[in-house]
C-alpha cells in the first residue's frame, strides 16, 4: 500500500499543472459517458447493421459492468486515495465514495474492445482515449493504480464474454 500511494501522489503531482489538470478533467469527464454515447449513436450511421450490433454489444457490457461495479464497490468500501493522503489533490469531483475498481476504466476497456473487435480501424482512437481515462484516475487522485488495473480486467473479462456468446 505505501508503494502504491508513493505512486498516487507522483502521478497527481503532475495536476499541479493547470493545463495538464484540464486535459485530464476534460478527459475524465468524456469517459464519465459522453464520448461512449455519442460512439454508440454514431456506429450504426458510420456502418450499418454491423455499427448497430456493435451498439447493442456497447449496451449490453454497460449494463452488465454498472451492476458489477456497484456491487464490488459497496463490497469493497476502499476509500480513494485523496482521502487516504493529505498529499493528494483532488482534481475533479468523484461519482462516489469508493475507489474500487475504477468504473471509468471499466467501461473504456469494455467499450473499446466491443467497438474495435467489429470495427478494427478504431483501434488506434480508442487504445489512445482508453489509455487517457485510465491514467486520468490516478492523475486526478480519485484511484489507486490497482483500481485501474482491477476495472481493465473486470471489463475485458465482460467485454470478451459478450464476443464469445
Amino acid at each position: 500500500m505505501d508503494r502504491e500511494i508513493a505512486l498516487c501522489r507522483m502521478l497527481n503531482r503532475v495536476s499541479r499543472a493547470p493545463k495538464i489538470k484540464k486535459l485530464f478533467i476534460l478527459i475524465s469527464i468524456l469517459g464519465d459517458g459522453k464520448a461512449w454515447y455519442v460512439l454508440m449513436l454514431s456506429l450504426p450511421f458510420l456502418y450499418g447493421d454491423a455499427g448497430m450490433v456493435t451498439s447493442w454489444n456497447m449496451v449490453r457490457v454497460g449494463v452488465v459492468n454498472l451492476a458489477l461495479y456497484k456491487i464490488i464497490k459497496g463490497l469493497a468500501g476502499r476509500p480513494r486515495p485523496c482521502a487516504v493522503s493529505a498529499d493528494i489533490t483532488l482534481g475533479t469531483a468523484p461519482l462516489d465514495q469508493y475507489s474500487f475498481p475504477s468504473g471509468h476504466t471499466m467501461h473504456a476497456v469494455a467499450f473499446s474492445m466491443i467497438a474495435t473487435a467489429h470495427h478494427g480501424e478504431l483501434v488506434w482512437l480508442l487504445a489512445a482515449f482508453t489509455s487517457l481515462i485510465a491514467l486520468s484516475r490516478v492523475i486526478l487522485g480519485l484511484h489507486y493504480p490497482t483500481d485501474v488495473v482491477a476495472g481493465g480486467v473486470i471489463g475485458g473479462s465482460v467485454a470478451s464474454s459478450v464476443l464469445a456468446s
